[in-house]
């Protein structure tokens, strides 16, 4: 029997990493890379992080943690600060995690990398895969290339969760993100 390739992919959240590793273990040897300095506040990002743990050993996934540095997240995003949800200032978000992921994969000797954030309606895929590309040539790697939300991946991602407890954020994770989310719902940062 063959063995299986590894994939490292880039984990945001347990919500949408409940569909996309077990869709991956289908086919690859999987292991997880949480690496999110974009996630605030602070207990916002431990908060996912446990749940992301707590989901890999359920999975029996290894999980990876690249460290939490806001500076690095608000450096990469500072001239786009003003702009919404899905433009520039979002690709420059997946830029910063996709290269570090990239760069976790080569450090590890593993060739293909992907991440968790297509699975998410409210993330542009082609942008997704756009920086993943970008981010696999840089390290002379493999992007795997899938729109996760597709064949109701998304969908699953919501029912998986309820079925284990996890927690459905109602905003991205930055702290731009979450004043537009409290501005949607007529609440006040």
């Amino acid at each position: 029997m063959k063995d299986k390739e590894q994939i490292l992919v880039h984990t945001c959240c347990a919500s949408c990493s409940s569909y996309v590793l077990p869709h991956l273990k289908e086919n690859f040897d999987v292991k997880a890379f949480f690496y999110n300095p974009n996630i605030y506040p602070e207990k916002e990002y431990i908060l996912r992080l446990e749940e992301t743990k707590s989901l890999c050993d359920h999975l029996g996934v290894s999980l990876l943690i690249g460290p939490y540095n806001s500076y690095a997240w608000t450096k990469a995003i500072s001239s786009y600060k003003n702009l919404p949800e899905k433009s520039k200032r979002c690709w420059e978000c997946y830029s910063l995690r996709l290269d570090n992921t990239a760069k976790k994969a080569s450090d590890l000797g593993i060739g293909l990398f992907t991440t968790t954030l297509s699975v998410s309606p409210h993330k542009i895929y082609n942008r997704i895969e756009e920086e993943g590309i970008r981010a696999a040539k840089r390290f002379s790697l493999t992007f795997h290339s899938e729109d996760f939300k597709k064949k109701n991946g998304f969908k699953i991602s919501v029912r998986r969760s309820k079925q284990l407890g996890l927690i459905r954020q109602n905003y991205c994770g930055c702290v731009l993100s979450l004043k537009e989310s409290e501005k949607k719902r007529g609440k006040f940062f």
